[in-house]
């Protein structure tokens, strides 16, 4: 009976002992310790603000001192803007012209009263495979150059398949001209042209394409733009630094703003790469607590918006 009893003693620990290493195995905690400490993270994102590019439909946000909405009794009168001095903090209030501004994703009900809005956006949106055409040199010989099937053959020429989920960058460098081009939102400017996204779709499976411009296209009835939403699929617009990262191997991070049937998402896009990339920082160069001090921020009636 002892020798039963101490039998299953030995097989309970070694089946615990097995559980455990399985589980250590399947943690993420050893991906994120052996992978993404040390890799280097390049942000894809432009800041929005009240003087930058927008599709002139819409107009520029207004940024504005945040006021007491209410009566706080000693502590502040409705109608007071908040500062550090009276109250110990600030903050700031944002008129929106609309949820297409700056860089951003495109859900499906941007033009489809059927299609899904950004608050119905999964969670597995979160990270993808990161995939990067470059036709810069193209588009430096004719702004208006759009992405064709042949550029996306021949980055599979040289890189392999694209894999299926992932997320298609298509660098131009046209968002060198974000702060400098007083005509950034005007055409020409570099596309993706139907057939190209069409074969991304429909024979790589991807997720979503993305692009630097505000538009897919400059076709009067921008049939690109047209097709990906009526079709259900998303895209990405405004984005920068792809020609800081690399063309095949990294991964992409999305985050967006979650408004309850929104028609636009105000996006972060943070490109994930390989430890010896040479641009970005890793974890490990920054782990972003405490974070810096800076100069004071204060309020700039002439820009509209806090600066240092």
């Amino acid at each position: 009976m002892k020798k039963v009893i101490y039998f299953a003693v030995i097989v309970s620990i070694v089946a615990l002992s097995l559980s455990c290493t399985a589980a250590e195995k399947s943690s993420l905690w050893q991906a994120y310790e052996r992978y993404f400490v040390n890799a280097k993270y390049v942000d894809l994102t432009h800041p929005f603000e009240p003087d930058m590019p927008v599709w002139p439909g819409f107009g520029n946000a207004e940024f504005m001192p945040t006021k007491a909405g209410a009566d706080m009794g000693s502590y502040a009168s409705k109608g007071d803007v908040y500062t550090y001095e009276d109250h110990g903090f600030v903050a700031t209030s944002y008129n929106l012209t609309t949820d297409q501004y700056g860089t951003q994703l495109d859900p499906p009900a941007h033009w489809a009263p059927e299609g899904a809005t950004i608050s119905d956006i999964p969670a597995t949106y979160a990270i993808r495979p990161l995939v990067v055409i470059d036709v810069h040199e193209k588009v430096a010989e004719n702004t208006g150059y759009h992405l064709q099937v042949q550029d996306i053959k021949d980055w599979e020429k040289e890189y392999g398949k694209i894999p299926e989920g992932s997320v298609v960058m298509v660098r131009s460098d046209y968002y060198k001209g974000w702060k400098t081009n007083p005509d950034f939102a005007a055409k020409p400017f570099p596309g993706v042209s139907l057939d190209a996204a069409k074969f991304l779709h429909l024979e790589r499976d991807i997720l979503f394409h993305g692009h630097e411009p505000l538009d897919s296209d400059t076709t009067a009835t921008l049939v690109t733009e047209d097709w990906l939403l009526h079709n259900q699929y998303c895209q990405a617009e405004g984005v920068m630094n792809l020609d800081k990262v690399p063309e095949k191997g990294a991964l992409i991070a999305i985050g967006f703003a979650k408004p309850m049937n929104g028609t636009g998402g105000y996006a972060r896009y943070i490109a994930i790469c390989p430890p010896d990339w040479d641009y970005g920082e890793s974890i490990k160069e920054n782990m972003g607590a405490p974070l810096p001090t800076f100069d004071d921020l204060h309020w700039d009636e002439e820009a509209g918006m806090r600066v240092r």
